[in-house]
């Protein structure tokens, strides 16, 4: 369910009938991530990765994705509005195949910002919810077991901007097809329009950390829209 380059290990034939959808695929997972505490002040404190420059924000009225959340997006990288509308035409498998792409688990592709305009690989990707009583973990735990492959998640809180608070998640993808294994992680926060998850990953688990600044950026300035 993850688009760009680092989900071309989805398979060459989701790219070829979706690309224009989401250049990735993605699937099912029936394993429960393992459960795990981390202090959520540890970052806040100064042990986690800088911030990035901001160049610019994303999510209020008017901005290129209009979302339950804003936050600050990091210079260079391009925001753009996931297409929602079902595609393929007559072609069932391909509307399929989109539908797949477009949603994870309890919440649906919103937008993609793009970090090759800044010299990398990956994309942050923000993705929304119908309203519930659902918490920000449980919507999260939800995702990542969605995501095929997933594993050795470790879960924690965090304090972003006006005191909004939420749930984070690091884990492991691993690819058989490419027999590799790599980090990404992702947030959740609950809002009245509905959950909010927003996801990092990139080519590799090298690329992924050196894209961290930008995924801090937007985790500190997330405010609720």
């Amino acid at each position: 369910m993850r688009v760009g380059t680092e989900r071309m290990r989805r398979g060459v034939a989701c790219a070829a009938v979706l690309g224009a959808v989401l250049t990735g695929c993605s699937g099912a997972s029936g394993e429960e991530p393992e459960d795990g505490r981390a202090s959520a002040s540890a970052e806040a404190a100064g042990d986690g990765p800088e911030a990035a420059k901001s160049g610019g924000s994303v999510g209020a009225a008017g901005s290129a994705c209009e979302l339950p959340v804003t936050f600050d997006i990091a210079a260079s990288w391009k925001p753009k509005a996931v297409d929602t509308k079902p595609a393929g035409g007559d072609d069932e498998l391909a509307r399929e195949l989109a539908d797949a792409l477009l949603h994870q688990g309890p919440v649906t592709a919103a937008c993609e910002i793009d970090a090759k305009p800044a010299g990398a690989i990956g994309f942050l990707r923000v993705w929304t919810g119908e309203p519930g009583d659902a918490d920000a973990r449980s919507v999260l735990k939800e995702f990542v077991a969605a995501e095929e492959d997933a594993g050795k998640a470790t879960y924690r809180t965090f304090e972003a901007a006006d005191g909004v608070t939420g749930a984070e998640v690091t884990y492991q993808y691993t690819s058989k097809a490419l027999e590799e294994t790599k980090e990404e992680r992702a947030l959740a926060v609950t809002t009245k329009r509905g959950p909010v998850v927003l996801h990092l990953g990139g080519l590799d688990t090298e690329e992924h950390r050196a894209m961290l600044p930008a995924y801090e950026l937007a985790k500190r300035t997330l405010r609720v829209g």
